[in-house]
């Protein structure tokens, strides 16, 4: 399963010596015809093309997943301080 996949970002993954996150855009990431999704994937080896864990999500999903890692990080800054 899974189209072309062509890596759009990629970082170190913190608190790691060669840890990577990487995001994708994944065509037809379930078959012939199923629609395109954005893959998050991160890899402890530091191999983007070979993630230990992914996540794939619609593309009609990604404001609500940007509203909410937002609000992750709200939290997260409000217990440090």
């Amino acid at each position: 399963m899974g189209g072309k996949n062509t890596i759009l970002n990629k970082f170190a993954l913190a608190e790691t010596k060669k840890g990577i996150i990487s995001v994708s855009h994944l065509e037809e990431p379930y078959g012939s015809g199923s629609f395109p999704v954005v893959s998050i994937g991160i890899s402890i080896k530091g191999d983007e093309t070979k993630p230990d864990w992914k996540a794939h999500i619609p593309y009609e999903n990604l404001d609500q997943l940007i509203e909410s890692l937002k609000i992750a990080k709200e939290k997260f800054n409000q217990e440090e301080n």
